[in-house]
């Protein structure tokens, strides 16, 4: 690719129906954009898709998406173990190359007014792009979720959406439109199948005692084991095998241990480390598929819209 790039991952409250989710990926094609992954969650019943390309394009195209996934997602009926508050529910922007995060905020606010423009869907921003202090982390954003927060946008001001409102679209909710850097999605499954030790441990990693700066953790059920999902936001100043020892070491406290991860979306390749435990715990890890670096160079074909 020539020219800035930027990287895009939206976030859909669909994991059950390849369909919908084909036919959203679909509706994203734009000319300046290349799909670079994307994936199914049943147990979490949410997708992630990966694209990137040439910044106004992805605009254009996370837009199409959010558009497609009101169509096709009715948050009246949807249910799973993961936070959400849209069809669409969060739709960050990545600096890749010859971009900085502050062009990134520019973009998540157009996007933002397009969504609400076109779709008639509200937009909260998060992290770089928030407009707010108090909606800089997405965990306050969402907090009550899309059932929650229909009626408290509409009852309390601290909480009307950025753009549009003040309350959500009656199925598609609310978009949570970000800018923010890389992060890795890492999941860790335990040797156990209770939750409620994930859910403590999950407590734990998010206590500041630890001192793991950037790394957020849900303990959930996931293929009938218990389950860590965590977000690293800044794998420099913790690498993940930082999190893998202090995940080893809280587990073994509740006598169970890590037993598979698996990496969400893509991963860049500053972040991999290659002769780890963490790593040879994946499941089924393709470097040629999972690494940012490796799928630029490399992206896949857009499905057909049929």
């Amino acid at each position: 690719m020539t020219g800035p790039v930027v990287e895009c991952v939206p976030n859909f409250s669909e994991g059950s129906d390849p369909r919908r989710i084909e036919a959203i990926v679909a509706a994203m094609r734009v000319d300046g954009v290349h799909l670079l992954d994307w994936a199914m969650d049943t147990d979490h019943n949410r997708s992630v898709v990966t694209i990137a390309g040439e910044p106004a394009a992805v605009v254009e195209s996370a837009v199409r998406g959010a558009g497609k996934a009101a169509e096709l997602i009715d948050l009246t009926r949807q249910q799973g173990a993961y936070p959400r508050i849209g069809a669409a529910d969060v739709i960050p922007f990545v600096p890749v190359s010859g971009i900085k995060l502050e062009q990134c905020v520019l973009l998540a606010r157009q996007a933002g007014l397009e969504i609400w423009r076109r779709l008639g869907i509200p937009v909260y921003f998060y992290e770089a792009a928030a407009s707010r202090p108090d909606r800089a982390n997405l965990e306050d954003v969402r907090r009550g979720q899309f059932e929650e927060l229909r009626e408290a946008a509409r009852k309390d001001a601290a909480r009307r959406p950025d753009v549009g409102g003040p309350g959500l679209h009656p199925t598609a909710g609310a978009c949570a439109v970000g800018a923010r850097k890389f992060l890795v999605t890492y999941n860790i499954f335990l040797d156990s199948t209770d939750v409620a030790i994930a859910r403590a441990i999950a407590r734990e990693i998010r206590t500041a005692a630890l001192g793991l700066k950037g790394v957020k953790a849900l303990g959930l059920t996931a293929h009938g084991r218990a389950q860590l999902s965590m977000n690293i936001t800044d794998f420099h100043a913790t690498p993940v095998s930082e999190v893998y020892k202090a995940v080893s070491k809280l587990a073994a406290r509740h006598k169970t241990a890590p037993v598979e991860g698996e990496v969400i979306g893509l991963i860049p390749d500053a972040a991999c480390e290659r002769e780890s435990e963490w790593m040879r715990q994946l499941i089924e890890f393709d470097p040629a598929a999972k690494i940012l670096e490796n799928r630029l160079a490399s992206p896949l074909a857009w499905p057909d819209k049929g």
